[in-house]
């Protein structure tokens, strides 16, 4: 479930979950601060999806990549790889 601000007393649904289904976008670390304006995403898919392929470099590469999370923020390839070692993680094949 995606935490959307509602316009119910114009707060956030804060559900504790991940929303692994986001649309996200693989980018060059480099233009992480560029992303409100702009950016050359490398790669789209779901916020899971991006997860993985990240996973799938080189520990020694992974530096060099953010996953912008549509409607969220910008996660870096250490915050990234924590979320996929998280026990709620979905398999292969599933987002």
């Amino acid at each position: 479930m995606t935490d959307h601000p509602s316009t119910f007393q114009g707060g956030t649904n804060t559900s504790g979950e991940q929303a692994w289904d986001d649309r996200a976008t693989l980018m060059p670390a480099t233009q992480g601060d560029q992303l409100a304006g702009g950016g050359v995403p490398l790669l789209r898919g779901t916020f899971a999806a991006m997860i993985r392929h990240l996973a799938q470099l080189p520990e020694e590469d992974r530096h060099g990549y953010v996953i912008a999370k549509a409607g969220d923020r910008t996660y870096s390839a250490e915050e990234a790889m924590a979320l996929a070692s998280e026990p709620g993680f979905p398999a292969e094949g599933s987002g």
